[in-house]
């Protein structure tokens, strides 16, 4: 009986924190920037999904360093690859100290930043609260990093997830964020709002689609509300846009010309994905060769690719280039970012 009481324990939530008033909202944040922090303080676990450029990051360590004043225990902030060292280098800027830390000793600092990838090192029951940065890591429901995020979370009173991509593919990913939070398990979330090809909380098809109920469509996103922030522009929030409004973005298509074949017949039109596939490796010389050329005398210059063999030709065909690819150890990844 008791082994069962402590299989039970284990798969316990902590209870539904309810946030308090923040300790302090320095001067430096902006307008909008200030009333996220009151809010997701206030909330105590939620989420900041706010567009590329609004200030996620000094949102979050003012966050951090709200628990840490409240609760005189530490804050972990969870960054992807390379993104610590940058945080660490914001939190000394906005004069909130911070330590970054990778095989989780942290001695007596009240707010540590890692990467995802070093979270085995690292005791949930040592910290009182945790920030996800870039929080869409963990959106896939099967991925490993989602599992093993979400199980730490469940032991901690303070969470805040920070993100510019909640759900670019599918709104029933936002269900790993409210799992994560603490605030829905994600087959719930299903079951409440959603419904599948198979009319099903378990269809049979793994390729099975969800849709939103159509009468619960309204209720769902005064749910998602309930515990998130949507901003892609200050006036989302009723404050003024100023410097954010950024000119639009300019894309230059550059089309090369390739006089192989991949079959020896002349060109034709590549239709298939098998087709594409061949075309790309066809063409990978005269790409690359176009590339190296249009960023020659340029620095910094970042190029990105879809094959290995296309990072390992740039490599050679631009000067002082240096490749990141997947195969990398981790902190080969990070030293080179």
């Amino acid at each position: 009986m008791s082994d069962y009481a402590d299989f039970l324990k284990s798969k316990r939530q902590k209870e539904n924190s309810r946030g308090f008033a923040p300790l302090s909202v320095p001067d430096f944040l902006f307008d909008f920037q200030r009333e996220l922090v009151d809010w997701s303080v206030r909330k105590g676990r939620a989420a900041v999904f706010a567009s590329c450029g609004l200030g996620k990051t000094p949102i979050q360590l003012v966050w951090a360093d709200n628990v840490t004043r409240k609760t005189n225990r530490p804050v972990l902030i969870l960054t992807p690859l390379a993104v610590s060292a940058q945080t660490a280098r914001e939190g000394e800027k906005f004069g909130i100290e911070c330590r970054r830390s990778r095989e989780g000793d942290f001695g007596s600092a009240k707010i540590v930043v890692t990467n995802y990838e070093r979270l085995h090192y690292f005791d949930p029951s040592d910290f009182a609260g945790v920030v996800c940065d870039e929080s869409s890591a963990i959106k896939h429901f099967t991925s490993k990093r989602q599992r093993g995020v979400t199980e730490f979370l469940r032991r901690v009173d303070y969470r805040l997830l920070c993100t510019a991509t909640p759900s670019p593919n599918d709104y029933i990913e936002l269900g790993t964020s409210s799992e994560a939070l603490g605030q829905m398990g994600r087959m719930d979330m299903l079951g409440m709002f959603f419904k599948n090809d198979e009319d099903s909380l378990h269809p049979i098809w793994f390729g099975s689609k969800w849709h939103i109920k159509r009468h619960s469509e309204r209720a769902f996103w005064r749910w998602v509300c309930s515990w998130a922030r949507a901003v892609r522009m200050p006036s989302d929030l009723g404050f003024k846009d100023d410097d954010f409004a950024l000119p639009p973005l300019i894309v230059n298509q550059v089309k090369v010309d390739n006089e192989r074949s991949r079959d020896g017949f002349g060109l034709r039109l590549a239709r298939t994905l098998n087709e594409q596939r061949a075309e790309r490796r066809n063409t990978i010389d005269v790409r690359c060769k176009k590339v190296a050329e249009m960023v020659a005398g340029r620095s910094p210059c970042i190029a990105w690719c879809h094959l290995n063999a296309e990072g390992d030709l740039l490599e050679k065909l631009i000067p002082g280039a240096v490749q990141v690819a997947g195969a990398d150890a981790d902190d080969a990844k990070e030293e080179r970012f």
